[in-house]
């Protein structure tokens, strides 16, 4: 058996890079601030004072034993590691400052996602710094590269029970990623799906094909889909099947909604439609409270070494404060798990509370 922690949008950027013991420039340029420091003003308005400079370990809190139970921790890394001034047109820009590389190794995390739509934000310099920061620190990357044929090149990573794990990673532009952004054979950029997605599903089989082993375990980490709301359109749950029935991975890793959507299970294989934002720097924002954006999940999904199947699914409960994860208490994890068990209803999965708070999965057809 293997175990995977996975995460949604991990952002590290903006008011979080400020409180890391190397911030970068904390200038912005969005309509309504122009510093990174306004994000940290709204987020002690809310919640308190954050002490600074805070250690790279800060951020994760109480997710730290949760993460470190797991063989392999996979993210998607929505920030720029960078010292790029040269940011994109478009409204919000996330960037980290290269010395604060810190922060992804205090948690072990071996496996960053950058198919989405903010790795750009400094332009193909703050791209390419991302890539080289990253290499250097050990740490995996897939769904961006140097040019089209290394955007999709899937992360490899060793099992301890022998076998890869194997991480493919894309995005769309319903995500919010501009077309311009896509790799290509001499361009760096992200590894941007042909849409409709059905005609993706056949390109990313042959991908798959060309790089998985017998004994590996396939992940298709995937940035497409809306911020918000619970509606899964016919076809993203289409697409997602055929990328387990037709293309031959074991999980799908769906990102970029804001808030975690329903969860199934199709041929005991693992689907998550939207993990949900991880880590943001979001305190004091109004907006979209109905949707409990300050509540995040830790999925540990536990994967047969011999079939990838899913043989059970913990979910982690935490709420963001003060720039950290901070184990949700006894209501704000009942809030999740009524919502997830809703919106997950409609695929046959329940979703039910253990007495320590965590979350588990059931679903049609498991042992």
């Amino acid at each position: 058996m293997h175990s995977v922690a996975l995460t949604g949008d991990v952002m590290l950027g903006r008011g979080i890079d400020q409180i890391l013991p190397h911030p970068g420039d904390p200038a912005i340029h969005e309509c309504h601030a122009r510093s990174a420091l306004t994000y940290l003003a709204l987020a002690e308005r809310r919640n308190g004072p954050i002490r600074r400079p805070a250690g790279f370990a800060y951020v994760w809190g109480d997710a730290l034993p949760a993460l470190r139970s797991a063989a392999i921790r996979i993210v998607n890394l929505e920030t720029s590691v960078t010292t790029s001034d040269s940011p994109e047109a478009k409204g919000i820009h996330y960037r980290m400052h290269p010395d604060n590389i810190g922060c992804l190794r205090a948690a072990g995390i071996e496996c960053c996602v950058l198919a989405n739509n903010h790795v750009l934000d400094w332009g193909r310099g703050g791209l390419l710094q991302t890539l080289g920061t990253l290499a250097q620190a050990g740490i995996a990357t897939a769904g961006a590269g140097r040019n089209a044929a290394q955007a999709e090149q899937p992360a490899v990573m060793p099992l301890s029970a022998g076998g890869r794990l194997l991480v493919l990673a894309a995005g769309t532009t319903s995500s919010g990623i501009p077309a311009g952004w896509a790799a290509t054979a001499t361009q760096p950029g992200v590894h941007l799906l042909q849409e409709p997605l059905s005609a993706a599903v056949p390109r990313l089989a042959t991908l798959l094909r060309a790089a998985k082993r017998s004994g590996d375990i396939a992940v298709a980490s995937i940035h497409w889909g809306p911020n918000w709301g619970y509606d899964i359109p016919r076809e993203l749950r289409d697409a997602a099947h055929a990328l387990i029935d037709e293309a031959g991975f074991d999980v799908v890793h769906g990102h970029s909604s804001h808030h975690p959507l329903g969860i199934e299970v199709h041929r005991n294989r693992l689907i998550l439609y939207g993990a949900g934002d991880f880590i943001n720097d979001y305190e004091g924002i109004e907006g979209y409270e109905e949707f409990r954006g300050d509540l995040t999940l830790l999925y540990l999904p536990r994967l047969s070494a011999a079939t990838g199947e899913l043989l059970g699914l913990t979910l982690v409960p935490f709420r963001i404060g003060r720039f950290r994860l901070n184990r949700a208490s006894a209501a704000d994890a009942g809030w999740l798990r009524d919502t997830l068990d809703r919106e997950s209803l409609r695929f046959g999965t329940r979703i039910g509370m253990a007495a320590d708070g965590t979350l588990d999965a059931a679903w049609r057809g498991a042992a």
